[in-house]
């Protein structure tokens, strides 16, 4: 689960981690009251959206309009934000259609001296969390590990123990940093790293880390992500969920139970198993084809799970067509038949539809395709089917 900058820097604020004073604003007037009320010469206004690039991005609406903005007057800070609120942010990471601006984000301006890039993640070499750092901030740390992948450090860390002082100081010493900087930077990564465990996050990012002119250490952007999977042991992180800044029809699986991500092409998938639909994809592919989602039902999906899954199939209008690839295990393969056919009833499927059926109850399951009397393409295996999917669509 992904939340806002604000929010994440509330989070690491009571965890202990030194942020700059901020102000949210959902108004033009209430930017410029915040800008009055951190009183200083310089604030930021940032836009807020899931995505990274915001300082670089420009608005569809207003093309002049940068996502982050410094300003030097309360009347400054109210005229971008009345370009920025309700206009369509455009970053490399939005893609074209981009996102909707609702909230601002109004922060002091700091006095920088340096920019360091921080981020915390799990390392499925080490089987553990990794703290990694660069004295690159401010920068894509992507273009920084392409071109100079020398100024990437690594320091993993036990998941028990947390980030020990040594770990901390020596990491500290290697960004250049000195003097009462190397014991804010003890202080900061221990706690940055206990945060990261704490809250089971699967990222913490901080780009940049600022390290100011009296030698502090403040988060100066910060990107947080959750195990989604862990959220059970969180509820209280449910409230910062904006389901605005989320894909509509993932939202509706995730609340039938079902694992969903969309993607750009034109032949939808529904597989049971992630492994098995990862297949399903790459062989689409390899055919010249499409995929264009991601749908697992799961091995114990239900006929009513089933007809939903179709139905938020069918919603993305960039559908085509529909590949069912089943090996029925607990999932039986007359139970996918069933809500085939319940689907074809209830909604309606109007594309090509080639499924293809292994396991439990297959013979049963194949009869009463056969006996449907509806224009079912059949696939003898994957090669088969993902072939015929592919080439139902005039590829």
């Amino acid at each position: 689960m992904k939340i806002h900058e604000y929010q994440a820097k509330q989070l690491l604020a009571a965890a202990g981690v030194k942020v700059p004073r901020g102000i949210v604003a959902k108004t033009a007037e209430e930017a410029a009251a915040a800008y009055t009320t951190l009183g200083g010469e310089i604030s930021v206004v940032k836009s807020q959206i899931h995505a990274g690039g915001r300082g670089k991005g420009t608005f569809k609406e207003h093309p002049e309009q940068r996502g982050v903005v410094l300003v030097k007057s309360a009347e400054a800070a109210k005229d971008n934000a009345s370009r920025m609120l309700g206009s369509t942010l455009v970053t490399i990471q939005t893609g074209e259609e981009g996102k909707l601006v609702s909230t601002l984000l109004v922060e002091e301006g700091l006095k920088i001296a340096r920019e360091l890039y921080l981020g915390v993640v799990v390392d499925r070499e080490t089987g553990g969390p990794i703290l990694i750092a660069s004295t690159e901030g401010g920068m894509d740390i992507e273009v920084v590990a392409h071109n100079t992948p020398e100024k990437i450090l690594h320091e993993p860390f036990d998941v028990e123990a947390g980030l020990r002082g040594y770990q901390a100081r020596n990491l500290a010493y290697r960004l250049g940093l000195e003097g009462p900087s190397v014991r804010a930077a003890e202080k900061l990564l221990t706690q940055l790293a206990q945060f990261f465990i704490d809250r089971d996050c699967s990222m913490v990012e901080i780009n940049p880390l600022v390290v100011t002119a009296e030698g502090d250490l403040v988060v100066g952007d910060a990107k947080v992500a959750f195990d989604e999977n862990a959220m059970f042991r969180h509820q209280d992180l449910l409230v910062h969920r904006d389901l605005s800044e989320e894909e509509p029809m993932e939202v509706q699986a995730q609340a039938s139970g079902l694992s969903y991500v969309k993607l750009d092409g034109n032949l939808g998938c529904l597989v049971n198993g992630a492994g098995l639909a990862m297949s399903t994809m790459d062989i689409i592919k390899y055919h010249g084809g499409a995929p264009a989602n991601f749908l697992d039902v799961g091995g114990g999906a239900n006929v009513d799970q089933v007809t939903e899954a179709f139905r938020i199939i069918l919603a993305d209008p960039n559908v085509k067509g529909i590949l069912v690839n089943i090996f029925g295990g607990i999932m039986k393969c007359d139970t996918i038949v069933t809500a085939l056919l319940t689907a074809y009833d209830k909604i309606g499927i109007k594309v090509p539809l080639v499924v293809r059926l292994e396991g439990t109850n297959v013979d049963l399951a194949r009869k009463m395709l056969a006996e449907s009397g509806k224009p079912i393409i059949v696939g003898t295996d994957l090669t088969d089917a993902a072939q015929k999917a592919v080439k139902s669509l005039g590829a």
